[in-house]
């Protein structure tokens, strides 16, 4: 299902607030995965017509998970996808050819979860246990890395496919033990599961790369350039704009995705704006992948999954696109969780 302008209502208020572009270009932007509050800057950029003033008809996809938005990219059936950066990087020892050109989430979403009640009391008594996730999501990819952090055997578990929606329901009901999610759905697994709830961060587990960032293919970029650059201008904005005040933000996603419940997805936000804010990001640039940091994230991927083919680090990032004038606001988000 793909979310879109071509929405008969959404084209309607874009003809209001953009003017007509005549050579805007098509270019397809694949999500992790479904639609939430994580995903406002896109959507509230699309209602203000800040893509099309850029020359960019911007259609908008749901994702089946990190590790698939990469591969869609990779194959050239999307020109932008988010995805997990330390995916990235092991996709790119494999072979594909993929280059960050908007850092995201600054500290790792990834959490675990699990119920008390199972007797799991923390990572090691995974061991044995059930781990429901999609075949595609990233969390998939870097366990082995979490598992080898904290002594254990990556291949001591058991991974069952689930649909990413279907996670918190398989958890209640006893048919996984386990399950991961990004941070910024902690409220909703801290709401169902209330005391019951066990919770480990993985960059609290030993494992904090670089989360998701906007990723195209090199070849792709090589010819677009013009196009990557409007992208993340616009979405540099966006990321800003909502940072500062995010109602509006998260009301035009609503606005335009009719399931989506505007309190739910304000919380979401502000768990968002929690992983976007580093020192780099508040003092370099809003977006900003760190060099440093990029090839520490190498290392660590090497180091616990093998890279089968090695390369320069630099060659699977740029920053060459990003305004250093807008940086990560100062945020003081509400008591979450």
């Amino acid at each position: 299902m793909r979310t879109s302008l071509k929405l008969a209502s959404a084209i309607f208020a874009a003809a209001l607030l953009a003017p007509a572009t005549a050579s805007a270009q098509k270019v397809t932007l694949t999500l992790n995965w479904v639609v939430g509050g994580d995903h406002a800057p896109y959507f509230y950029a699309l209602k203000n017509g800040w893509y099309k003033e850029a020359g960019l008809d911007l259609d908008i996809e749901a994702g089946r998970g990190s590790a698939a938005s990469a591969q869609k990219v990779a194959a050239g059936s999307s020109q932008i996808g988010l995805s997990d950066m330390a995916g990235v990087l092991l996709f790119n020892g494999k072979g594909a050819n993929l280059v960050g050109v908007m850092n995201i989430y600054a500290n790792s979403p990834q959490g675990m979860y699990w119920r008390k009640s199972s007797g799991i009391k923390g990572i090691k008594d995974l061991v044995g246990k059930r781990i429901g996730n999609p075949a595609g999501d990233g969390a998939r990819t870097m366990w082995p890395a979490l598992a080898k952090a904290n002594g254990i055997d990556p291949n001591s578990v058991i991974w069952v496919n689930i649909d990413a929606n279907a996670k918190l329901a398989a958890l209640k009901s006893g048919a996984i033990d386990a399950t991961t999610s990004f941070f910024n759905l902690h409220h909703v697994f801290a709401r169902e599961l209330g005391d019951d709830m066990g919770f480990l961060a993985w960059r609290d587990g030993g494992l904090n790369p670089y989360g998701n960032s906007l990723v195209v293919n090199a070849n792709w970029l090589k010819a677009n350039k013009d196009k990557v650059a409007a992208f993340v201008k616009v979405t540099q904005r966006a990321f800003a704009e909502c940072a500062k005040k995010p109602e509006p933000c998260v009301q035009a996603m609503v606005d335009m995705n009719g399931a989506l419940k505007f309190d739910n997805e304000l919380t979401n936000w502000h768990l968002v704006s929690i992983l976007m804010s580093d020192e780099t990001s508040k003092n370099v640039a809003l977006g900003w992948h760190d060099d440093k940091r990029m090839q520490a994230d190498y290392n660590l991927v090497n180091e616990y999954l093998k890279m089968e083919k090695p390369y320069d680090v630099k060659t699977a990032y740029t920053n060459e696109f990003l305004d250093k004038n807008i940086k990560m606001p100062a945020i003081n988000p509400p008591k979450l969780y």
